[in-house]
């Protein structure tokens, strides 16, 4: 009994508490610019795959959800986090912190208080699968 209680108290301090206990300091983004322009990664969550998003120059994106629905956006720095503007939320900008871990980016949601977190699950050689324009009558 005595050493699950002591368990009980000492777990919470090896465990981190969020992505940054865990990752340490998170990449500028200067240094994200420079990891992620001309790829297009692709990214997963507890629950599994995600999206992914094609970083263009200029700091123009582009995300999916893998479903060949696409967002055109942007990203720019602000207090040394990674915020992103796209074309359907044009008031609402998603910051995040990148952290650079064994060669692949995991990435906290500053918007969140529960601290959302996406991790890279890889790079594709193509860009994303969008569809054309929806038309009709």
């Amino acid at each position: 009994m005595i050493r699950l209680t002591l368990l009980a108290a000492f777990l919470p301090a090896l465990l981190p508490t969020s992505l940054a206990a865990a990752e340490g300091k998170p990449i500028t983004p200067e240094e994200f610019e420079a990891y992620v322009t001309g790829k297009t990664l692709l990214y997963g969550s507890t629950g599994g795959e995600y999206g992914g998003e094609d970083y263009l120059p200029g700091r123009k994106v582009r995300w999916s959800y893998l479903d060949g629905d696409c967002k055109s956006g942007y990203w720019y720095d602000q207090n040394d986090q990674v915020c992103f503007v796209y074309e359907d939320r044009p008031d609402d900008p998603q910051c995040w912190s990148f952290y650079l871990d064994g060669g692949k980016l995991t990435a906290l949601f500053e918007n969140d208080p529960e601290g959302s977190e996406l991790y890279e699950t890889g790079e594709s050689a193509e860009p994303l699968y969008c569809k054309g324009p929806e038309v009709g009558v």
